[in-house]
This record gives C-alpha cells, sequence and structure tokens, in this order.
C-alpha cells in the first residue's frame, strides 16, 4: 500500500513539473517579439563613451591645402614654428601645401593608457583635399578643455580622391575629410564607476515600462530571492532596471554583471510607422493595427501637349507679299484610372494592411499618403514618423 501510495506522489510531481516547464516555456511561434540577450538592448550605468576634440594642421599637401586666405591657419603655422625657434612674419607665408583641421575622437570605455583609437580629420579652411597629408601632433582634449586625454599623429587615409585638369574635375567621396586608423594614443584613462553601494543599475536603449518590467523578472526568476525575502531586481522607471548585487557576487562583480547580460529576455515593441519620403521607403511594426476603414484610391493624369504648325498665307489674296505664320496648337489629354475601393477590416495586421493597399493598386509613394489619410481618421493605432 505505501509503494503504491509512493507511485501515485511521484507521478502527480512528475505531471505537475511537466506542466510548470510547459508553462514557462516562452511561445515563439505566437509572437513576433524574438528572445534577446539583455546586454543587447540594455547598457549599464555608468559605463559610457567620451568624445574628444582638437585642432591641428595638416601638412605635406600637393598644393591643395588652404593657400593664403584663412589667417587662422597662417596665425597657426606661425606660432607652430616659433616654438622650434623659426621666425617667419606671417605676411611672407604662403601655405598652398599646408591645411588647418578640426580632429575628432571617441574615447571607449575601460580603454587604458597607451591604447590608439581612430581619428576623423575635417578641413576647416578651403583645402581642396587632404589627400597625402600628414597631421601633426594634435592633443585631444575632453569638454571642459583642461585635460589632454589622448595625441594624434600620422599620415591621413581620405577614402577618395580630387583630380582636375582644364577646367575639367572628377571628385570621389569627400576629400576634405579624412581618417587616421589608430592615429590617437590614450594619454589619460578615464574612470568608469559601473557598481555604487552593491547595485548595478541597466539602462534601456529603448525606453519601455513593459521591457523594463520582463527585464526585472528574467533577472529575479534566475538569482531567485536575497536572504531578506527581497527581489533583487526592481524596474525604476521605463528606461532603468536596478539589481542588487548578491552577496556572493560581492568580490565577483564582473562576473555578476556578465550573468546579466547573458540572459534572455523578450522586449516589447511599440506600434509604430516610419516613413522617408526622399527615398519611398515604408518601415511598420507588426504590433501595428487599424480599425474598421475603407479606402479608394485613384490617380488622375493631366497631360498638356503643344506642337507649332506652320501656316502659308493665302496665295488668292490681293497681297502676295505675306509671310508664313507660326501658330501653336494645344492638345489636352486627361486620363484617369478606374478608383479601386478596398476595406480594412477592425483589428487588420500589417499583413492585412499591406495586402489590401497591394490589391487597390498602390505604390510605396501612394502608401504614403494613404497611411498619413489614415492615421488623420483616427483608424491607425500606431505612431506615424516622418523622416
Amino acid at each position: 500500500m505505501k509503494k503504491l501510495i509512493k507511485t501515485i506522489v511521484m507521478i502527480v510531481l512528475v505531471v505537475m513539473f511537466s506542466n510548470t516547464a510547459l508553462a514557462l516555456t516562452p511561445s515563439q511561434s505566437t509572437s513576433n517579439d524574438p528572445l534577446v540577450r539583455v546586454k543587447d538592448i540594455t547598457r549599464v550605468k555608468g559605463v559610457r563613451s567620451n568624445q574628444l576634440i582638437g585642432y591641428g594642421i595638416v601638412v605635406g599637401l600637393a598644393g591643395t591645402g588652404d593657400g593664403a586666405g584663412n589667417e587662422f591657419t597662417i596665425r597657426s603655422v606661425s606660432n607652430m614654428l616659433q616654438k622650434f625657434g623659426v621666425d617667419v612674419e606671417p605676411q611672407n607665408m604662403s601655405l598652398d601645401n599646408v591645411a588647418a583641421v578640426m580632429v575628432t575622437a571617441k574615447l571607449p570605455p575601460f580603454a587604458q593608457s597607451g591604447d590608439k583609437i581612430d581619428v576623423t580629420l575635417s578641413s576647416l579652411g578651403n583645402a581642396d583635399t587632404l589627400q597625402g597629408g600628414t597631421l601633426l601632433m594634435t592633443p585631444l582634449e575632453g569638454p571642459s578643455g583642461d585635460r589632454v586625454y589622448a595625441v594624434a599623429q600620422g599620415p591621413v587615409s581620405i577614402g577618395g580622391f580630387n583630380a582636375g585638369q582644364g577646367g575639367n574635375e572628377v571628385r570621389q567621396n569627400h576629400p576634405t575629410v579624412g581618417r587616421i586608423p589608430n592615429g590617437a594614443l590614450i594619454e589619460r584613462t578615464v574612470p568608469n564607476q559601473f557598481s555604487n553601494h552593491n547595485r548595478v543599475s541597466l539602462v534601456l536603449n529603448e525606453p519601455n515600462f513593459t521591457t523594463a518590467e520582463n527585464i526585472a523578472k528574467v533577472i529575479n526568476s534566475h538569482f531567485g530571492y536575497s536572504p531578506e525575502g527581497d527581489k533583487y531586481a526592481k524596474a525604476i522607471d521605463a528606461g532603468q532596471v536596478e539589481v542588487k548585487v548578491p552577496d556572493h557576487y560581492d568580490k565577483r562583480k564582473v562576473e555578476f554583471v556578465s550573468r546579466l547580460g547573458k540572459l534572455n529576455v523578450r522586449p516589447d515593441t511599440k506600434a509604430k510607422v516610419v516613413i522617408n519620403e526622399r527615398t519611398g521607403t515604408i518601415v511598420m511594426g507588426h504590433n501595428v493595427r487599424l480599425s474598421k476603414v475603407s479606402v479608394s484610391h485613384g490617380n488622375l493624369t493631366v497631360t498638356i501637349a503643344t506642337e507649332n504648325e506652320v501656316v502659308q498665307p493665302n496665295q488668292q489674296g490681293e497681297e502676295n507679299n505675306q509671310q508664313p505664320q507660326q501658330v501653336q496648337n494645344q492638345d489636352v489629354n486627361v486620363e484617369e484610372e478606374q478608383d479601386r475601393l478596398a476595406v480594412l477590416p477592425k483589428g487588420s495586421n500589417i499583413s492585412d494592411v499591406v495586402k489590401a493597399l497591394n490589391k487597390v493598386g498602390a505604390k510605396p509613394r501612394d502608401i504614403i499618403s494613404i497611411l498619413q489619410s489614415i492615421k488623420q481618421s483616427g483608424a491607425l493605432h500606431a505612431d506615424l514618423e516622418i523622416m
């Protein structure tokens, strides 16, 4: 009897655990939002890049520099030469082989002294091209302008060319903007504090209340509860999730953040339609919905053609010295396509919208006007963003 009861209890437990596992398994076939890693939709607060900027001189140009028209370039070169003990009057300088540039770079997080980063150069004067030039040593500063974080120098690569002769010119890409791969040497590091009082904050790339709540639930289901019975993760708002570092990860915070980033979560996406009128591109999310609406589409084409005709004078008249006259004849032709009516039922999704608009013969630029009209009528339940 005891063996029978034990067997029944084991069967019940197996069934319960099986149903629980099935209930917790995410349904990928019924959801259009994929499972993604937490690290792909968030960033750790306190870990960020920093912008650097500097003013530099590019030399060695083959007569394509700023020339004698830019006073700031002349003064810059004059001041630079004075540091080397060369005193030249600015009015005696011709700088066809020199160009003034602004140098920009991005200092990545956790970059160490001695690392190298790429820099971008942009012509500040009226140089024709930076091709073949070399950037002289240029200090790069942060927004405050009181500290040098990197020093840039090296040959410039523009990835294009600018050539011409006899009034003819051929230009490819932007010859007045160049890059120096690994052209800046980091001299000073920026501290990155990603943990504050044993707490780590995850900042969402796209703020969303539902996504923030989902991230907190996934973290709590993975790490359980703290010894005090509290949850480890809590959604502060739509753009931030605060996570308490477990006690056994107190000395292994990097490992803890790594495990957080590897967790899978299903993000929530906002219903949005993005339109680029310049290219005729339309992007609609899968959760765009419509109220029941009818769409009628038809084009009216008016063509006006002018034809010049020469009329000879009447030879039977009394005056035979008349000259031929030119007469303009206009032909007006009106063509109107047959209107086609489509009805979009209530709750239509993106597939229904595309099929219905294709049925009425709408092209991408026509669909743009139709979507704007549907939004104006209040039947499109999504944000309409026009680029």
